[in-house]
């Protein structure tokens, strides 16, 4: 892994997650193309990493396979590193998800990035219809390992999967005769608990928190993944993030009008009801008892959202706070333009490229 220098005048790596958000009224079509402009404008503006996070029948969420993302934005930037935030890897054959990558990195060397988590990305039935068996996530840390072996073409000799290789990958280049990739993909580990960090620590691999979904597990979850890493042929030291939820705007109000959105969505999710994004003013006008009114209010108040400066402090705060390396935007909000606004603010306050 090349480890990235600060973005501008930060204290800290600055990065972009963008989950597809799509609101009412807004057809996916045109979620899509504002993807890729956010992506573009992440790029120019000096940004390390722009991710996007897998999900399934969720219409608020409109990104079920970000490798297939990902392939049209290696042709749409230039020097950014694009990937999936994650992959849920129990939800895939690890040998199609090798094959993928390669391909990608293919496209990109060196700017492909692959983060895997146990998380379905969905509700419990649309697992059941994905995964087909309810061992999946136990099977988790023999699915990477499998992954990897994959990647790296690396299984021992009496492994059963010894004489199968992913195309691309390193056994292809070995075939026709070519020097291997000077590059290869980074391989992350995600979590939002105690579980992930153990594993990454293990591997040698970064490590990546999503904070966005809250947990006062994060302080722990770091200090395992630094107190248990075990340097590799990857990653001489540990190397983490921490993803959050955030909005930036001129005006403080707006901003958290806008969280207020993602907050109503998140309700309508613990409810059973579909994930999508209503107005502002929607959400507003919700009529809804004491404990609903409360989640909306906490999720709310869980999206860094205010002024630029603002949110920055809040940013800094955290990286105090956890000590890490990089710390991921998680663009929210029901406008578009309100998502692409934050990315702007954030880079001008911290004084990063403007082109």
């Amino acid at each position: 892994m090349n480890i990235p220098n600060n973005s501008g005048n930060a204290p800290f790596v600055l990065s972009v997650l963008d989950n597809a958000f799509t609101g009412v009224g807004h057809t996916i079509e045109d979620t899509f193309q504002e993807m890729i402009a956010l992506a573009k404008l992440a790029d120019s503006r000096g940004f390390e990493r722009f991710w996007m996070s897998e999900h399934h029948a969720m219409p608020g969420a409109a990104v079920p396979s970000p490798q297939m993302m990902v392939a049209r934005l290696t042709g749409e930037t230039k020097r950014i590193r694009l990937g999936a935030g994650g992959i849920m890897l129990p939800n895939h054959v690890p040998l199609v998800v090798a094959e993928q990558f390669g391909m990608l990195d293919a496209l990109a060397p060196g700017r492909i990035d692959l983060g895997l988590g146990r998380a379905p990305g969905t509700d419990g039935a649309t697992a059941s219809a994905l995964r087909r068996h309810h061992a999946a996530n136990d099977e988790f840390p023999q699915q990477v390992a499998e992954l990897l072996g994959f990647l790296e073409n690396s299984f021992p000799k009496d492994h059963p999967y010894n004489e199968i290789h992913a195309v691309p990958g390193p056994w292809q280049a070995e075939q026709n005769r070519v020097p291997p990739s000077k590059t290869t993909t980074d391989v992350w580990i995600l979590g939002s608990s105690t579980y992930s960090p153990h594993m990454a620590a293990q591997l040698g691999r970064p490590y990546a928190f999503a904070l966005q979904f809250g947990s006062a597990d994060v302080l722990n979850a770091i200090r395992i993944y630094r107190e248990n890493f075990r340097p590799s042929q990857f990653l001489a030291k540990p190397y983490s993030l921490v993803s959050i939820g955030a909005i930036a705007n001129e005006d403080p109000i707006e901003a958290r009008r806008q969280s207020t959105s993602s907050a109503m969505a998140m309700l309508r999710m613990f409810q059973r009801k579909p994930f999508t994004l209503l107005p502002p003013d929607e959400v507003a006008a919700f009529q809804g008892n004491t404990q609903e009114r409360q989640i909306i209010e906490q999720y709310t108040n869980q999206t860094l959202h205010g002024t630029a400066a603002e949110v920055a402090e809040d940013l800094e705060r955290l990286q105090k706070q956890t000590g890490v390396d990089e710390i991921m935007l998680v663009v929210q909000g029901y406008s578009r333009r309100a998502q692409s606004r934050t990315v702007e603010l954030i880079a001008d306050h911290y004084g990063m490229p403007s082109n």
